[in-house]
């Protein structure tokens, strides 16, 4: 919240709903984060141990599942911050996002180096 408050100059009324908002939404975030880390513990012995193709598909359905109840609060968190904007901070806040865009293009438009051959 901090960034946001740094560049778009958020009134405390703002930040008060905002940290509000955050309080509600933190144990169910957290919760899912949790539960996405533990899927990846899960993973990982499949990569340092035994391959097991079966159970790799069903842990990655279930990290796929996560990711989408993840996503889902994610956007609806945004998008009620969002709505606590004024239109000024709503433009402004527009603005960074298509300049975070234009820099994620710029960054991913960039080619590797070339690999030189072992000699």
């Amino acid at each position: 919240m901090g960034f946001l408050n740094a560049k778009l100059n958020l009134t405390d009324d703002q930040k008060t709903q905002f940290k509000a908002m955050l309080q509600k939404e933190h144990p169910a975030m957290k919760m899912l984060m949790a539960q996405q880390h533990q899927i990846d513990l899960q993973l990982r012995q499949y990569v340092e141990g035994n391959y097991d193709e079966a159970k790799v598909q069903a842990l990655a359905q279930q990290k796929a599942q996560l990711q989408t109840q993840l996503t889902v609060a994610e956007t609806r968190i945004h998008s009620q911050m969002y709505q606590l904007l004024t239109p000024d901070q709503q433009s402004q806040f527009k603005q960074m996002e298509a300049n975070r865009e234009t820099r994620m293009q710029s960054h991913m438009n960039r080619q590797a180096p070339p690999v030189e051959p072992e000699q």
